[in-house]
């Protein structure tokens, strides 16, 4: 079942977007008894044998708090206001270093400072100091914002390899939840490389991951982290009917991040490729099958937009896009991320199922004008 996925930034249940309804039924186990199976291997202890889970936390939490930031801003009137009264949002923050910026990058989330100007952010340091950035570079498509902070002496962090994760790894979460600073709650991860859910009309480029660890309103931009002390994600929304934790969170890839704000930082902006194609939410098993597929996998095409790369390479509604060069596409999401990371210009060949047979069609990558991403100084 599909839905709504809650944005957890905010000081209250408010500020949650909407709710994923999710039934869980136990069958009756009858009478038959589980036949053994083969011993599975022995699983590894993590944490080390004499070591205990907290045991293993508590350094963590130690030496990684301090960068950890609480975020409040106070944004322009949202479109279509009623009150067209300034909106206030909370959320969290880390601190990171990049290349070609000067002091500290706070990283957080876009929903929570929005189009607030610098002079509006407010960052509330671990020890309780209050500083603001003097520049903030924003991507409202992947739903992330750096908060410049020309301060080289703050502590900063250090981003993992996202691609190297592994699910059932430990992790642990640190943020702001109702206002509560360096609050840190800990899970596992659940899956990687979640992008069927949705998170209202701004956000485009989805490759999450998702954790069990606990995320509540005000988590928004807080750290989610792994046991070698780094930066897995950037906590960003729940699945939950009640609009608290559920169990069920989602962080943008740290990857993800390195590329996002490379980019911010040299050019001020994100460059993306095009197809010019709308994309079915999903390829339903029944829809698979009368195509003549085997497996559900690829990217069914709903409409193609005139005058667009992929009308021009002569796409066609009802093809189902199945490889870019010798990337398998895995969904839609799948499909828009790989687009979207190709430089405009760039010339692949895409395996197309038409008429229950593969064909080849080789298109031009065009450049993405959505909505802009933003710089901004007090």
């Amino acid at each position: 079942m599909r839905g709504k996925l809650a944005l957890v930034a905010g000081c209250g249940l408010c500020a949650f977007l909407g709710g994923l309804v999710a039934q869980v039924w136990f069958s009756n186990p009858g009478t038959v008894a589980a036949q053994p199976g083969p011993p599975l291997p022995p699983v590894p202890d993590l944490l080390g044998a004499d070591k205990p889970a907290a045991e293993r936390f508590q350094p963590i939490v130690k030496q990684f708090s301090s960068s950890v930031v609480a975020v409040d801003a106070v944004k322009p009137p949202a479109p279509g206001s009623k009150t067209n009264q300034p909106e206030e949002e909370s959320g969290s923050g880390v601190i990171l270093k990049f290349p070609g910026a000067s002091g500290v990058v706070v990283v957080t989330n876009y929903h929570v400072v929005g189009a607030a100007a610098a002079g509006k952010v407010y960052v509330t340091l671990s020890d309780g100091r209050i500083v603001q950035p003097a520049r903030i570079w924003t991507d409202p498509e992947s739903d992330i914002a750096l908060l410049n902070i020309e301060d080289d002496t703050l502590p900063a962090a250090t981003l993992a390899d996202s691609d190297r994760v592994k699910r059932g790894q430990w992790v642990l979460a640190f943020g702001s939840p109702f206002g509560l600073n360096q609050t840190v709650t800990h899970g596992i991860l659940s899956a990687t490389n979640r992008g069927q859910i949705s998170l209202g009309s701004t956000i485009r480029i989805k490759e999450f991951l998702q954790t069990d660890a606990a995320i509540n309103p005000g988590s928004s931009g807080g750290p989610l982290v792994d046991l070698d002390g780094k930066v897995v994600g950037i906590n960003t929304a729940i699945a939950s009917k009640s609009g608290s934790n559920s169990g069920v969170s989602f962080s943008i890839p740290s990857n993800m991040v390195k590329r996002i704000a490379a980019q911010l930082i040299e050019k001020g902006s994100v460059t993306r490729g095009y197809l010019g194609v709308q994309l079915a939410t999903a390829l339903e098993p029944a829809e698979a099958l009368r195509l003549g597929l085997t497996r559900v996998s690829g990217a069914l095409v709903e409409i193609v937009h005139p005058n667009t790369p992929a009308s021009t390479a002569g796409l066609r509604i009802g093809d189902v896009i199945l490889q870019i060069e010798d990337i398998a596409v895995r969904d839609e999401n799948h499909l828009i991320n790989t687009v979207c990371a190709l430089p405009p210009g760039q010339r692949v060949k895409l395996t197309v199922w038409r008429d229950k047979k593969a064909i080849a069609v080789d298109v031009t990558v065009g450049e993405y004008a959505g909505r802009t991403t933003r710089s901004a100084r007090p």
